[in-house]
């Protein structure tokens, strides 16, 4: 029997139900974890992944963020398992007085990373317009929904996890631009409409062969769904140049995804969702950079650029993502 790891016991599993006295039990830490402890767990015969989520997050700067997060997190996987079958990884078990719960695990080999498969230049179109579907359908069936609103009324977590550590983190270090930054943080957190997601990011989705399946939901939130679709394609527009030769094929994965989400938009004018979605990109792409959570694959130059194009964003918002685009790949060359 391998020893359990420091974040999860025995006696966690057998709290769970998924474990049983004197049964073989085989942990292994899952890597990339910065604000959860997570574990491939084999136990009776079955494999799962349990999660337990971190009050201070493993990044460079101070940040702290409420551990019930864990549980909104299990919400909102229950949640959209019924509204997009197969889109999220079933929850198995779940102790939120502990704060851990237990879900599905996914093979790699059939699940790869959408992130790592960015990464190697594979670039597949269906796969963007798959998310931008997926996303739309969530947004779509929540909207407007007051018991969800009230399940997931969780702003002061979404406030802690992402609206202080990337807007007024980023304000703070650009006094110029911080009016700016400061007001939308706030609109953002008084915009009510959809369940959010709030971490919809190339190394949270799963590109599996019948769709997206969607993980790390410990953002969530009843708010603003144009949050989504702006962190998304605003990893898109980064990760152009990250991997220069795909820069071209990345922005139309950009425009694939904008696009199909574009076609799901039910419940508010498609324009104004589009105003608010390219206001955010700007402070996300700086964000990225300035918050406390910088991508950590841009060197010096790239984050320089990043910077110059953000800033001119956020002081005149462009009207559209479509718009965002266009702007990037006239600064950046893709």
């Amino acid at each position: 029997m391998t020893p359990a790891a420091p974040g999860i016991s025995r006696r966690d599993l057998e709290g769970l139900g998924l474990s049983t006295a004197g049964e073989p039990v085989r942990i292994s830490a899952l890597a990339g974890g910065v604000s959860s402890d997570i574990y491939k767990v084999e136990a009776g015969g079955r494999v799962f992944v349990v999660k337990r989520a971190l009050a201070r997050l493993r990044v460079a700067d101070d940040w702290q963020a409420p551990v019930e997060r864990n549980r909104h997190e299990a919400d909102w996987l229950e949640t959209v398992a019924r509204i997009r079958p197969g889109a999220v990884p079933a929850v198995l078990a779940r102790d939120d007085e502990v704060g851990l719960f237990a879900m599905q695990y996914f093979d790699p080999a059939q699940f790869p990373v959408w992130k790592e498969r960015l990464r190697t230049g594979e670039v597949d179109l269906c796969t963007a317009e798959a998310v931008g579907r997926s996303l739309a359908a969530i947004h779509a069936a929540t909207a407007h929904d007051r018991t969800i609103a009230e399940r997931f009324a969780t702003g002061a977590i979404f406030h802690a996890i992402r609206l202080e550590p990337y807007f007024e983190a980023s304000a703070r270090r650009h006094p110029d631009a911080a009016g700016r930054l400061l007001d939308l943080s706030a609109r953002t957190l008084n915009t009510e409409i959809a369940l959010v997601h709030g971490d919809v990011s190339p190394k949270n989705i799963l590109a599996g062969p019948r769709g997206p399946v969607f993980l790390d939901a410990e953002c969530a939130w009843f708010g603003d769904p144009a949050f989504d679709l702006a962190f998304c394609l605003n990893h898109l527009l980064l990760k152009s140049l990250w991997i220069p030769a795909a820069a071209s094929r990345l922005l139309d994965a950009f425009a694939a995804l904008d696009t199909a989400y574009r076609s799901g938009i039910a419940w508010e004018p498609p324009a104004a969702l589009e105003r608010r979605t390219a206001e955010l990109l700007g402070a996300l792409l700086l964000a990225r950079v300035d918050g406390k959570s910088p991508v950590e694959y841009l060197g010096p130059a790239e984050r320089a650029l990043v910077r110059d194009i953000s800033l001119d964003l956020i002081a005149a918002p462009p009207e559209s993502p479509r718009e965002v685009a266009r702007i990037w790949a006239e600064r950046t060359g893709g």
